[in-house]
């Protein structure tokens, strides 16, 4: 079972690196967005545990697990390195580097970096 811990007040759900892989966005809801409801803002997930076909955004799984998460008010965080998928795609840096910029999915190279940019006056130490 996922943990919820607290970063700056905010309630977030740290996925554990070991749990099922997310390969479709009923795996989102069932794995991901299900688990929040016991309060968590943010959801934490491990860039291991999302499907490669996430990070390949002419497969759409992306943008639906995205809208997912905008729909149910919450926030995601992948926590990794995700450099070999940035490697592999034009797009996918542009995402990253927009979605850093905004307050509700960011890309992280690990939970030090989300509580930096947790804090009331976070801005975290560069991202990705």
């Amino acid at each position: 079972m996922p943990d919820i811990v607290e970063h700056h007040g905010v309630p977030v759900l740290e996925c554990e690196a070991d749990g099922e892989t997310v390969a479709d966005v009923q795996g989102a809801l069932d794995h991901l967005i299900g688990a929040a409801f016991q309060r968590a803002e943010v959801v934490a997930v491990p860039s291991t545990r999302l499907d490669d076909s996430f990070y390949d955004l002419s497969t759409g799984f992306a943008g639906e697990v995205l809208q997912k998460f905008a729909n149910y008010r919450l926030r995601l965080v992948v926590v990794g390195d995700i450099s070999r998928h940035l490697a592999a795609s034009s797009a996918l840096p542009d995402l990253v580097r927009e979605a850093n910029r905004g307050r509700d999915i960011w890309f992280v190279p690990d939970l030090d970096e989300l509580a930096d940019r947790l804090a009331p006056n976070g801005v975290g130490r560069g991202g990705m």
